[in-house]
């Protein structure tokens, strides 16, 4: 990624409805060149879906909660497909220590997280589960920090 794409990433987060006509002139290049440019960015996966955006709050699935998971080394991936299965899983990742992978969940209440969990442990391969509740986002997600220094250099 290089500044001008880093400069159409912030004018995207700016005005993310703004066509490609309004953004290629606001940002002094040419049509064919945003439109290219965003579409290898798409390709790539520098820009990701829309649906990161939205707030799983918005549906219906305001607890947030992190497990880790202690997985069977002979069907870890298993345990990864079943666990990709579930829609409340949002994220997960690989991970050194004591878990293997540290997945990220959204439910509907405390009832529906004990529901998820047990869901989870019954993966094939997961040995060990531990929860913890998010009580508040400090701070979401941010990327745009980094976007801006990328549009600097």
């Amino acid at each position: 990624m290089d500044s001008l794409d880093a400069k159409i990433l912030l004018a995207l987060d700016d005005d993310p409805d703004a066509t490609v006509l309004a953004l290629a002139a606001r940002l002094g290049i040419a049509r064919n060149t945003l439109t290219s440019r965003l579409q290898r960015m798409r390709q790539s996966g520098a820009v990701r879906d829309y649906a990161r955006r939205v707030d799983p709050a918005l549906l219906g699935r305001p607890l947030l909660a992190f497990v880790s998971i202690e997985l069977s080394q002979h069907s870890a991936q298993g345990a990864i497909e079943a666990l990709r299965a579930i829609p409340e899983v949002i994220e997960m990742h690989s991970t050194t220590g004591d878990a293997d992978l540290l997945v990220k969940v959204v439910a509907r209440d405390t009832a529906d997280l004990h529901r998820l969990t047990g869901e989870i442990v019954l993966a094939p391969g997961v040995v060990r589960t531990g929860t913890v509740i998010s009580l508040t986002e400090e701070m979401p997600l941010r990327l745009r920090a980094l976007i801006e220094q990328t549009a600097q250099d």
